[in-house]
């Protein structure tokens, strides 16, 4: 199991279980499963309403998801949370993103934060 903490400047932060490794719960279904109102239009990673920033909970680098989808990149370039050369020094560095598509994010066996 994984715990997933939302914050928000408006809301009270609340953590949340998720189950690690199931490669169907998105952030944004576990977001609507318990009530928390991230922004979301399309939820198909089309739309970039559901973007949300994304931090280990323990500050080490972990994998936070998995990897970025082609739509993930695409939007996350339009809105400027990153530039093709953030993305390709992600690929040589096996870094994970910071900014992340609620859609597209499925959660993995490791404590997060999401800010939205």
């Amino acid at each position: 199991m994984a715990l997933v903490t939302f914050t928000s400047p408006e809301y009270r932060d609340k953590t949340v279980y998720a189950v690690a490794g199931s490669h169907t719960q998105t952030v944004l279904k576990l977001a609507l499963e318990n009530k928390i109102p991230i922004n979301f239009e399309c939820e198909d990673g089309e739309c970039g309403t559901c973007v949300v920033k994304v931090s280990s909970i323990d500050n080490k680098l972990q994998r936070m998801g998995g990897p970025l989808t082609e739509k993930e990149k695409t939007v996350l370039k339009q809105l400027g949370k990153v530039t093709q050369m953030e993305l390709e020094q992600m690929i040589v560095d096996d870094l994970p993103s910071e900014w992340r598509l609620a859609c597209q994010m499925i959660v993995r066996d490791e404590d997060i934060r999401v800010e939205y």
